[in-house]
């Protein structure tokens, strides 16, 4: 993967471990600005939403307090407005579940109704959605982390699940794992989907690596590739107006630091898939797809 012109985009809020800045999620807006929600953790978890003109350069222009631990929102704009899916804790438990924020602009999110949308359960927390809508139906990637064992919390499938309204589910049913012996043994958390086809997912080899996850590849119908693996998480990939692309995602510092990142993708990815399959078409990032990604992982489902 040939990143360029490496940047912070947005610094940690302090220095050492659980200072962060990163999980992002990014949006062209009409006028050609990209429009991103981001977790902040520090004195107090939060969600951020900012705007650029160059992608590069952030302004805040809203903050989404929480009561407890937060982690990567989904940012959709619609045809009325945004759509934010937040990832919230239960404060004093394991348990994590995902909410929605609906507004016509950006700035009016955080006034609106926070409406549960994925709860989880006693034996599941689940966070860090990845949201597309293709025209006709909703689809959610979820990360989801099994409560079953006390100590064992950090384990982590990917299931997808779909809606007529993108506020109903249906159950959500295991798509992506990770692989014993390897180095996302620990568990596997779709990111984003990729304009050359591929499927990035964050991994992990242990439960000593937890928050310390990188950035691993698949096929389309979520087949790990033996392409390269990244040392940072959270990868998000937006095409800009120029037509170029630029990514974002959450590097840590050795003093365990986390800053939110931005680099330019020449040429896009070097490699790309090696299955031979049909590459994924773009999801924009948030707006309406021509089609869904779903529809070459469909096949893939492993059961709930």
């Amino acid at each position: 993967m040939n990143l360029s012109d490496e940047r912070v985009a947005v610094a940690a809020p302090g220095r050492g471990p659980q200072q962060w800045a990163g999980a992002p999620s990014a949006v062209l807006d009409a006028d050609g600005s990209v429009v991103m929600a981001y977790r902040v953790r520090g004195d107090r978890d939060r969600n951020v939403l900012a705007r650029s003109a160059d992608g590069v350069h952030f302004t805040t222009v809203a903050t989404v307090e929480a009561e407890g631990m937060v982690e990567r929102p989904a940012l959709i704009r619609t045809d009325d407005g945004w759509r934010m899916y937040t990832s919230c804790a239960t404060p004093g438990t394991k348990h994590w579940w995902i909410g929605v924020l609906a507004a016509p602009t950006v700035e009016e999110l955080p006034a609106s109704p926070h409406r549960p949308v994925f709860p989880g359960d006693a034996s599941v927390g689940v966070k860090d959605p990845v949201v597309r809508f293709d025209g006709t139906r909703w689809h959610a990637w979820l990360c989801c982390h099994p409560l079953d064992v006390p100590g064992e919390e950090d384990r982590m499938t990917t299931a997808h699940a779909t809606s007529t309204d993108g506020l109903t589910w249906t159950p959500p049913r295991t798509v992506l794992r990770g692989r014993p012996g390897e180095w996302d043994a620990r568990g596997a958390r779709l990111t984003t989907f990729l304009p050359d086809g591929r499927i990035a997912y964050d991994g992990r080899a242990s439960a000593a690596e937890n928050w310390f996850e990188r950035t691993g590849f698949a096929t389309p119908s979520l087949v790990p590739t033996d392409d390269e693996v990244l040392d940072f998480r959270y990868l998000e990939v937006l095409r800009m107006p120029d037509g170029t692309h630029r990514a974002y995602y959450e590097a840590r510092l050795p003093d365990e630091t986390h800053n939110l990142r931005t680099a330019r993708l020449p040429g896009f990815f070097e490699g790309g898939s090696r299955s031979g399959e049909g590459a994924v078409v773009e999801a924009d990032c948030g707006r309406v797809p021509s089609r869904s990604p779903v529809d070459q992982v469909r096949t893939s489902h492993k059961g709930p």
